[in-house]
Formats: structure tokens, C-alpha cells, sequence
């Protein structure tokens, strides 16, 4: 059942912690809707708006 959930991702680019083509080959694996930001791990700190904007958009597919 898992496999049928939509998937959104926020990667960023200057990721120093994950390598973001690590996260970009497993976000593709998994069928995600991927947007990249240009922020390094904490991108929901240092980007909020942008994050929001994804987890509005995740909301208004799915509901």
C-alpha cells in the first residue's frame, strides 16, 4: 500500500550532511515530487517559505 502514497521532497542542493545526489537517486526511487532549494541540511529553518509552499501543495493534491 505504501507504494500508492504520494511522495514530496525538499532537497537542498548545498547539502553537506546528505549528499543531495544521494537524496535525489532515493526521492526518484521512491516516485517523489522533488523541488530543490538552495539551502544546506536545515533548509526548513533557513527557507521556510519555500518549504511551506511544498507542504501546501502536497495538501491541496491530496485533498
Amino acid at each position: 500500500m505504501w507504494k500508492t502514497i504520494p511522495v514530496w521532497a525538499v532537497i537542498g542542493t548545498e547539502d553537506r550532511v546528505i549528499p543531495p545526489a544521494s537524496q535525489e537517486a532515493m526521492m526518484k526511487r521512491a516516485g517523489a515530487d522533488i523541488t530543490r532549494i538552495d539551502a544546506g541540511h536545515l533548509g526548513l529553518i533557513s527557507h521556510p517559505g519555500e518549504v511551506t509552499e511544498v507542504i501546501l501543495e502536497a495538501a491541496r493534491t491530496t485533498a
